[in-house]
């Protein structure tokens, strides 16, 4: 399904700031906010950002970010899967701005 992705590569931190577009907000998925991501009222024109499982994101992106959103866990454990949090958080993306595939047509 790669070929139904727009991928870009900025070579550096600050060529991917610099490119972003006018008004596009930066929104970190990090395990340290306080917002709930289904509290989070997302835009269709939003970054989703996140870090690596290992070590999240350095102190310049958290500074760079507009907003932080989290998955909630469970008392006790760490953090989901980067992969799996994306997947919820996305899900929820496309629920508020109703740009589910097919949704327009279901009507």
């Amino acid at each position: 399904y790669l070929e139904q992705v727009a991928l870009a590569e900025h070579s550096s931190w600050d060529a991917f700031l610099d490119g972003r577009g006018a008004g596009a907000r930066l929104v970190l998925l990090t395990t340290q906010a306080e917002t709930d991501y289904w509290q989070f009222t997302f835009r269709a024109d939003d970054i989703l950002l996140l870090g690596r499982e290992s070590a999240g994101t350095p102190d310049d992106v958290h500074a760079a970010a507009d907003a932080r959103v989290r998955v909630p866990m469970a008392p006790g454990m760490r953090s989901l899967n980067v992969a799996q949090a994306l997947a919820m958080v996305v899900g929820e993306v496309l629920r508020q701005t109703e740009n589910f595939p097919g949704d327009k047509a279901r009507g």
